[in-house]
Order: C-alpha cells, then structure tokens, then sequence
C-alpha cells in the first residue's frame, strides 16, 4: 500500500510538472497572437465563447485563460459581458485534457513511447534555440505528462485494494453531495483540474470509484478549479472581482443543474459511438456538463452582467483608473493593464492641452491634471518596475520597451503643461497665436498619427528660427522689451517641445498596439 500511495504521488507530481512545462511552452508559442485574440475576439458572447474554448485548448490550461480574462477585465480592455463568454469558453476548453489523457494515454498508452521520446525533446529544449527550443520544452511536458498518467495508472493497481467504492461515501444523495465537496477540495489543493481529471480516470479505470462517484466527484471538480481565478481578483478591482465571481457562480450553477440528472444521463453517456467503458463516459459527462451551463447561460448574458452589477456595486469615478497589483502575477495582463493606464493619461493629456490651445481657451483639464497626473505616472512607474518578465518572451519585452518610453514622455509633457506663462504669451503674437492655434488642433483630434506631429513639431522648429530673428529686431527697436523678448522665445520653445513630446506619445502607442 505504502509503495501505491508513494508512486500514485509521484506520478501526480510529474504529471503536474509536466503539464505545467507544456502550458508555458503553448503560451510561449502562441506569444502575443493569444492576447490580441482574447482581447478582441469577444464582440459577442458566442464568439468569446468560441475563443475562449479554443485559447484554453491551445494552451491547455482553463486556470491560465480565466486568469488572463480576470486581469484583461482588470484592465479595462475587456467589459464584465465580454468576459462572460470566455469563461463559458474556458471551461468547455478544460475538457480537452481529459479527452487527450482518455485517448492517447489510455487507448493508445502512449506512455509507452514517452521515455525515448522524452530523451529527444530534452535535447532539443536544452541545444535548441529560439522556437525550436519552445518545441522541446512542449514535447518534454507532454511526455513527462504521459510519463506520469502510466506512474498513476500503475499506483491504480497497487491502491485497488485499499480504495474502492465501499470505502467513499456511499451512492445516496446525501454521499454524492459529499463526493461534489470532496471534489472541489482536492482541485483546490492540486490548482489544477486537468490533474484532478488524470487522477480520477485512473481510479475510475482500477475500480477505485463507481461511475456515479467519479461523475459526482468531477463535478466538484469544476468548482474548484475557481480558487486560482479568486484568488487573483482578491483586493482587485471591481471588474476583476466580478469576472472572477461570475467564474465561480458559473460552475456552481452548473453542477446544480447537473447533479439531479446523473442517473438519467448514465444510459445515455455509456451508449455512444465513442465507448461503452466508464472512462469514456466521464470524459464525456464532463464535456456535456460544461457544454450545457454555456447553453444554459447564454441567452442570458446581459442578465447575469446586470446582475454582477448589483452584487459587486462600486461608485462611478472622475479619477483616473489605478493600477492593481494583483495583476502583477501575469506579466501580459500587467503590461496590459499598465498600457491602458498610460493610454488613458495620454487620452486626458491631449484633450486638456488642445482645449487650452484652443481658439477660446479652457485651463480647467490642465488644472485637473495637474492634481491627478503626477500620481498616476508615479504609480505607472512604480507598477513598471514590479513587473518580472521571462527572458524567452522578446514581444513582451518590446512592450516594456515602449511603454517606458510612452510614460517618459507622459511625465515630461505633464511638466510641460505644469507652466501656463508660455499660453499667456502665445496670445500676444501673433506668429505664437497662429503656431497656439495649429498645435491645439493637432491635439484636439483624436488618433492623429505621429508622422503629423513630426511635421509639425519641424514647421514650429523653422517658424521659431524667423521668429527669433524678428523678435530680436522688434527689441532693437525698441518695440519689445527685453522680459518680453525671452518670454515670446520661451513660449515658442514650449510649443515645439509640445509638439514633439505628441509625435513620441503618438508613436509608441501605435507601437503598443500594433506589438
């Protein structure tokens, strides 16, 4: 017995691993591509539905994709209702590795392949570079997963006569209630359900488990494969507190819906093209269950957002958004969190100076930035420098690249707009009001390119050198006094700085968007 529990464990541990090196390489893999998909994939809740199902096959990890949409949502780049559907998806997703442990573990017993292959994916990981390198480690993982179901599957025999269906809880409600809670707790425990699955086809599989127990226990399954994604949203904000709640009460609802109907759907799940054998079955009561709570929730999309509405309230704010650390513990959700951040500054900072510039001026936005914005960029400054990113992710890197270079900018624009002299000056010249009135403009109109400001920032920059010569001239006269004199050279100065710190700011968010 002793020996069964020691190598059901180790094989549990090394399937972990390996799923875990497999997940890393995937996302690794998929790169940018994967984030651009969920953010923007999601105009209707059946399309995020489908994408989120298909980035949690491609991945193979629900926690991974549920924790992404949480900080996507955190982020400001996905609403509650758009995130609805890619957690629908991300839990049909999930039941892809139970199809690939049922098929190819057990049916195929691709484990048997597993060790020499496991010999060249190391190879490949540890000289390989680049892609190639991201292949080994993914071939690794998935061997070191099959290497791992044969260690539990070889346990299964040795623990058969210690754990069966007499010594569980018995096949009553009341034990099935039991097994659903016991269920729950051990994916907790694991953080991840594909794990849980493994385990569970592999006692299913010795006779450790009735097929009603092993159905009662997956549904308990998949409500606690909700842990990770809680736990990320706690102390988050309220757009990842209720993405993460509609997660849980998803799969709660679910199995509610699900449990009355196991001994209706027993026959049926056991007559299908697919297999007759109990394994087969549970693989597919667990695709169906979660199938099924995204039929169910559907139509009622809009509903369940309203009513995550009502049960995580928060007061609506003029302030600017802050940055969670919470979502620190994904690098991509933080890098995009951090550049929505910095493009909704961007966004004020550009409304407030072109309505400064305007033909009749407002100093009302500078006057609120000049309040909220040195915060927020040292807030911004301080999130970038928390964020630890993998080495063999050079597309994030470039994100970090820009954003620095975005916030820097930020931060010397908003010490720029701090000094009002220069537009009380503009509106004494007439060469200062005409280059006022052409750099408001530029900032009022939103999406402007940056190659725009950098042919304004070089007409300001020859405009400026005539405007010298004549100001000089004007003061020989004894037109202009000398304070005069610096103060109009000053003003067009600031406005050709302006200008340019537009084309940078402009530039590296077409970078971050296009990255």
């Amino acid at each position: 017995m002793d020996t069964g529990v020691l190598t059901a464990l180790g094989g549990i541990g090394i399937f972990l691993f390996g799923m875990k090196i497999l997940t890393e390489s995937l996302r690794a893999a998929a790169g940018d591509g994967l984030r651009r998909a969920i953010a923007r994939a999601t105009t209707t809740p059946l399309r995020g539905t489908l994408t989120g199902a298909l980035a949690t096959t491609i991945v193979q990890s629900s926690t991974a994709v549920t924790v992404m949409t949480v900080g996507f949502a955190g982020a400001g780049l996905l609403t509650t209702g758009q995130a609805l559907g890619l957690i629908y998806g991300a839990n049909i997703g999930t039941t892809a590795t139970g199809w690939i442990v049922n098929l190819l573990g057990f049916k195929l017993k691709l484990g048997t392949i597993a060790m020499p292959a496991m010999f060249g994916a190391a190879l490949l990981a540890v000289l390989g570079q680049g892609r190639w390198a991201t292949l080994g480690k993914g071939l690794a993982g998935l061997c070191l997963l099959f290497i791992g179901l044969d260690l539990m599957q070889g346990a299964g025999a040795l623990v058969q006569g210690w754990l069966g269906p007499d010594v569980l809880p018995g096949d009553t409600w009341a034990g099935r209630a039991q097994l659903v809670l016991a269920g729950a707790v051990l994916v907790a425990m694991l953080q991840s359900s594909s794990a849980g699955m493994a385990l569970l086809l592999v006692v299913l599989g010795a006779g450790g488990v009735t097929f009603t127990q092993a159905a009662a226990l997956a549904i308990g399954m998949n409500v606690g494969t909700t842990l990770t994604a809680l736990l990320a949203a706690a102390g988050g904000s309220r757009a990842m507190r209720q993405t993460a709640l509609a997660n849980l009460l998803f799969n709660v609802i679910s199995a509610v819906l699900a449990f009355p109907l196991l001994d209706a759907v027993s026959p049926l799940l056991h007559g299908t093209a697919l297999g007759r054998d109990d394994q087969t079955a549970l693989v597919l009561y667990h695709t169906s269950l979660n199938v099924a709570g995204a039929l169910v929730f559907l139509p009622f999309t809009g509903a369940f957002a309203r009513l995550l509405d009502r049960l995580v309230p928060e007061r609506p704010t003029a302030h600017l958004p802050a940055l969670d650390p919470a979502l620190l513990a994904d690098p991509e959700t933080a890098l995009a969190a951090a550049a929505t951040v910095a493009g909704d500054l961007a966004d004020r900072m550009f409304a407030a100076t072109g309505a400064a510039l305007a033909p009749a001026p407002d100093l009302r936005g500078l006057a609120a930035l000049s309040a909220q914005a040195p915060e927020v960029l040292a807030q911004l400054q301080a999130f970038l420098a928390r964020i630890r990113l993998p080495d063999d992710r050079p597309a994030l890197h470039r994100r970090m690249t820009a954003l620095l270079h975005l916030t820097d900018h930020l931060g010397r624009l908003a010490e720029r707009l701090s000094r009002t002299a220069p537009l009380a000056a503009s509106a004494e010249d007439r060469t200062l009001h005409r280059t006022a009135r052409a750099v408001g403009a530029a900032f009022r109109r939103p999406g402007l390119p940056a190659s725009r400001f950098d042919r304004l920032a070089d007409l300001i920059d020859r405009r400026s050198l005539r405007h010298r010569r004549a100001t000089l001239l004007r003061e020989h006269l004894g037109q202009v006094s000398v304070p005069d004199l610096f103060r109009r050279t000053d003003a067009m100065r600031w406005l050709s700085h302006v200008a340019r710190h537009g084309e940078r700011i402009a530039h590296y968010r077409a970078e971050l968007a296009g990255a």
